[in-house]
């Protein structure tokens, strides 16, 4: 219910309900628990959760400028990206983030199912960035980028899709094609290879563009936008599911239908 109407996502929920932090008509809950919508009473922090019978869900996409952070507030005071969007109709929270310095297509909504389903990290669901580097990149790096590289938290990265747009003595523009959603990926895969990221900008979500939308400018997405990003979200899932089976049930040698040869036992 806490993700359903955007208060955060279910893994912070439950992070939430262990610090003793929500109550549920006074008292404290565990993940799991139930709640009738129509009479019991839901606060976090000591504030009430609306949670409306039937709540129409919004989805919105935002070009977020650079110099604004993906948080829905800043104690210390700097501009975010909910002062964007103040003219929208209802609550909605950022569906994943891109760091101050970046800027691009940025998904907004108060379905928190959707927005779980686009920020699980088995899902896949490709991002397409414009990324300048300097100084130029090469042959070598660019494989590098392609492949997949170990990050400086140890991890490796998935295999990418590199184009390069521009090809200039010190500097190179590339598009850059990823499936994961970690920390300051794309910056930190660049810095792994020894390339500075000097402009970020994500131009794609899925199927989704941002096509000529201007920079702090939001628009609703269609219902063809909606039902496209949870087909690829739905078919990433289904395609890790299936790794995650095959990885499990590796096939066997022999062929189908014969079984192995039993062993002979007798007295010595």
């Amino acid at each position: 219910m806490l993700a359903e109407q955007g208060v955060c996502s279910r893994r912070a929920a439950e992070q939430l309900m262990c610090e003793g932090r929500v109550l549920l008509n006074g008292r404290p809950v565990s993940p799991g628990d139930k709640m009738d919508v129509r009479a019991d009473l839901l606060t976090v922090d000591g504030k009430k959760v609306l949670v409306p019978k039937k709540a129409e869900k919004y989805y919105y996409m935002l070009h977020k400028p650079r110099g604004y952070i993906t948080t829905t507030s800043d104690e210390r005071g700097r501009r975010t990206v909910m002062d964007l969007m103040d003219g929208a109709p209802a609550r909605v929270y950022p569906v994943g983030r891109l760091d101050k310095d970046s800027e691009g297509l940025l998904l907004f909504t108060n379905d928190g199912a959707f927005a779980n389903l686009l920020t699980h990290p088995s899902h896949g669901v490709s991002k397409l960035y414009r990324v300048t580097v300097r100084p130029r990149a090469s042959e070598d790096q660019l494989i590098r980028l392609t492949d997949g590289v170990v990050l400086d938290d140890g991890t490796r990265t998935l295999p990418a899709v590199i184009r390069v747009v521009t090809d200039e003595p010190d500097r190179m523009v590339l598009e850059m094609t990823i499936r994961e959603g970690k920390n300051r990926q794309i910056r930190r895969m660049c810095e792994a290879v020894g390339l500075e990221v000097i402009r970020l900008k994500r131009t794609a979500l899925g199927a989704v563009k941002l096509g000529m939308l201007q920079p702090g400018q939001y628009r609703a997405l269609t219902a063809q936008e909606v039902s496209a990003l949870r087909t690829a979200a739905a078919r990433g899932k289904q395609a890790a599911q299936a790794a995650k089976n095959a990885e499990d049930h590796p096939r066997r040698s022999e062929r189908p239908g014969r079984s192995r040869p039993r062993r002979q036992h007798g007295n010595v």
